[in-house]
């Protein structure tokens, strides 16, 4: 009797590290099923043989259809859900409207928690399950014109943390992987949205984010220790395989050495490291 294959469901998974971890999960047998926004993205990753589904994490409607799709599609059964999908606000916090934190918290946390939660009944049906979350070094530590990002990351932890006591003795195991620095269109979907919500020359910040722009516009890695996706792959892919999953996955070496770090320092102490990078 052929062997039912496992199956994952990765959100954000056009480019970077989502779309790296549909590829390696098909190749090791998974059903993968991918999200994406775009027409392009959606017909590229139907052309590497993964299931591809339109989602939009800020809207309800297109959440609660894409659970549903997938439960329908493998009769009831999720292994594993990849919470891959988000996006970096850059401004001070001075700078940032109502509507662009709502829309940071729509995608990166709202939208992340609602598909969880769709999917968790049957997960727990099935007496098993892995979630992990992609949270960030900025969900660790702070840094200056991340705030919204910074914010939206820190409330993750939290759910994350919160979760896997809520459902400890369910077969359902819950990680945090928390990348630093990482080879993606994240930098260029940064700027986006820093153009869309930011006035920047009408700020008294206009200085700095003339040096932020241009950090922002830079190929390639823009800072040192950037590594490429398939290093925070691996560790998802532990995560979701391995019979003692760990809470919490570094990846990057400022991930670890800010981890360390925050234990070790002072606040004061910690707050002027952080004022220098």
């Amino acid at each position: 009797m052929p062997q039912i294959p496992r199956t994952i469901l990765i959100t954000g998974a056009s480019s970077g590290i989502g779309r790296c971890a549909a590829l390696m999960f098909r190749d090791r047998g998974w059903r993968v099923f991918a999200t994406a926004r775009k027409d392009e993205d959606l017909e590229a990753l139907e052309a590497e043989n993964v299931t591809p589904i339109r989602l939009e994490l800020a809207d309800t409607a297109s959440v609660q259809s894409t659970a549903a799709q997938v439960l329908n599609a493998t009769g009831g059964r999720l292994d594993a859900l990849f919470n891959n999908g988000a996006y970096g606000q850059s401004g001070a916090i001075e700078d940032l409207s109502r509507r662009a934190l709502e829309e940071q918290f729509a995608t990166n946390l709202f939208g992340t928690v609602e598909l969880t939660n769709a999917v968790l009944p049957a997960m727990r049906a099935n007496g098993h399950g892995r979630i992990v979350m992609n949270s960030s070094v900025l969900g660790l530590v702070s840094l200056a014109y991340r705030g919204a990002y910074n914010a939206s990351k820190y409330a993750l932890e939290g759910v994350c943390d919160t979760l896997r006591l809520e459902l400890k003795g369910s077969g359902i195991h819950v990680c945090l992987v928390e990348p630093g620095p990482i080879l993606s269109r994240f930098r260029a979907n940064s700027y986006l949205a820093f153009q869309r919500h930011i006035d920047a020359e009408a700020s008294v910040h206009r200085d700095r984010y003339r040096a932020m722009r241009e950090r922002l516009n830079t190929k390639g890695a823009a800072v040192p220790f950037t590594l490429p996706p398939e290093a925070v792959v691996k560790k998802v892919i532990h995560a979701v395989e391995s019979r003692s999953p760990r809470p919490r996955y570094y990846v990057t070496f400022p991930t670890y050495l800010f981890g360390l770090l925050r234990r070790v320092l002072s606040t004061r102490m910690l707050d002027r490291l952080l004022a220098r990078v």
